[in-house]
């Protein structure tokens, strides 16, 4: 038999290390190319690994809650036929034809998570010698392995389905884990999807033509920064162990909660935070946020303040572009972006996260509410991937879905401000010169000084209040 070993990749940018969450997988299962056997989470996201041949797990290495560095074996799998002693022989062939797949050959990288796409030429199965030794001439392992039978010839096969985009039904199809678990969100069957891809790989706007076709249903809304009440993913970090007399618990700090507090100080401690507040009266916007809700043209769109909000610092941001910048260190200079990736903080199990929707300016209403969807689901499930994280130019954080009035949000690290959104709560409110029970709100603007002075800050908090305060500017002032 072959023994085959799987390292663990760098699955980031230069990343040197990950811990392992969960193995999908156990000594004696077997593995198909391209099957997810584990879960890893470095410091920027989690990420599945696919094995990249077929056989039978041979070992697992290391534990669940392990941190393993870049380069180490992390799983053997038997990728050639084993016998069994004192097995019964084949009725139909004797063990010497047993078949024995070719030598592999030389995998082209691939990211991970991503799968390895099925060539038109498939390493078949071909008959050796009686005798012959490992293709490789690799030794057998000395811990005992899995034992598996002499595969059955297959039978002919027949002419195999062919789908929509021309390729076989029964292909694994290729699709990243977030349009995965989109596709899976939606009850859609990445099988019967179209690709349009580079390679065939399904991307999410396939997946969402397929559910506009399906008129499948939308999930239920969830908060973005919820996150925290949220059902922990099943990839959870085990807990800590407690000694019955210890009167602490110590808990380690790694992955993505290490590199956030790393990131944090460095943020506290290099931009000059300014922090100024606004309370307003959004009774209007949550009335046209019902209004949004009941509109038949956006049947399907997830619609709260969230998303309003989010389209007000859009606005405010064309009113004020000097506002969306960064400051480059090394070349002493403000480096202006015409472009809006706008970050959304999320609480999850594993820490606070925040990845960003990219090109967030050109997006209409309804792309954005999308995007926002999207984001949400894949921070659930602790599947956002390191390059939506990369990259942010401005980010809001919903401290009010806490109950929190609000707060001095720390800037995300290269970006020129962070907005906190306080609760919407009833308040007695001086309207029309009477005082009447009104939904108010409290916003706080972090910005970074260096790129935007006290009266640049405050005229784009003003007018991020001002749409929210009167909706119809998302129209007269688009």
């Amino acid at each position: 038999m072959t023994i085959r070993e799987f390292k663990m990749p760098d699955v980031g940018e230069g990343l040197t290390e990950a811990e392992i969450l969960k193995w999908y997988v156990q000594p004696g299962d077997t593995v198909t190319d391209g099957q997810v056997v584990c879960e890893v989470e470095t410091a920027k996201a989690a990420v599945e690994l696919p094995i990249p041949f077929d056989g039978v797990v041979h070992a697992l290495l290391f534990e669940e809650g392990t941190t393993v560095d870049v380069g180490q074996v992390i799983i053997s799998v038997q990728t050639g036929p084993a016998e069994a002693a004192g097995a019964p022989a084949q009725e139909a062939a004797p063990a010497a034809a047993e078949p024995e797949q070719a030598a592999p050959e030389a995998r082209q990288p691939v990211l991970v998570g991503y799968g390895v796409s099925t060539a038109s030429t498939k390493r078949r199965p071909r008959k050796a010698p009686a005798g012959a030794p490992a293709q490789n001439g690799t030794a057998p392992a000395a811990a005992a392995a899995p034992v598996i039978p002499a595969p059955a010839a297959p039978a002919a096969p027949a002419a195999p389905a062919v789908n929509g985009n021309g390729h076989a039904a029964a292909e694994r199809p290729l699709a990243k884990p977030p349009v995965r678990k989109l596709a899976k969100d939606l009850g859609i069957d990445l099988a019967v999807v179209v690709p349009t891809g580079d390679g065939g790989v399904v991307t999410r706007e396939d997946v969402h033509a397929a559910a506009a076709a399906a008129i499948a249903p939308q999930a239920a809304p969830v908060p973005v920064a919820a996150q925290a009440t949220a059902p922990a993913v099943t990839a959870a970090v085990p807990a800590p162990a407690v000694q019955a007399s210890s009167r602490e618990t110590r808990i380690p700090v790694k992955g993505v909660r290490k590199v956030t507090a790393q990131a944090m100080v460095g943020s506290a401690f290099t931009a000059p935070h300014v922090t100024e507040f606004i309370t307003l009266d959004v009774t209007r916007t949550m009335k046209l946020v019902q209004e949004l809700k009941d509109d038949p043209d956006l049947a399907g769109l997830r619609i709260n303040p969230l998303l309003l909000i989010a389209k007000a610092v859009l606005i405010a941001i064309r009113r004020n572009p000097d506002v969306n910048a960064s400051w480059d260190e090394a070349a002493q200079e403000i480096v202006l972006k015409h472009y809006v990736n706008l970050g959304i903080a999320a609480a999850t199990p594993r820490g606070l996260i925040v990845p960003n929707i990219k090109d967030a300016h050109a997006k209409s209403l309804g792309e954005l509410s999308t995007s926002l969807s999207e984001l949400v689901a894949t921070a659930r499930e602790g599947k956002t991937s390191p390059a939506d994280m990369q990259n942010g130019t401005i980010t809001i954080t919903n401290v009010g879905v806490f109950g929190v009035d609000t707060g001095t949000p720390i800037l995300n690290p290269g970006e020129s401000a962070i907005l906190a959104v306080g609760a919407i709560k009833l308040q007695p409110w001086v309207h029309k010169g009477k005082v009447k029970p009104r939904q108010v709100t409290t916003l706080a603007l972090s910005f970074d000084h260096r790129l935007i002075d006290g009266e640049l800050g405050s005229k784009f908090l003003a007018d991020i209040a001002a749409v929210l305060e009167h909706p119809r500017r998302l129209v007269t002032w688009s």
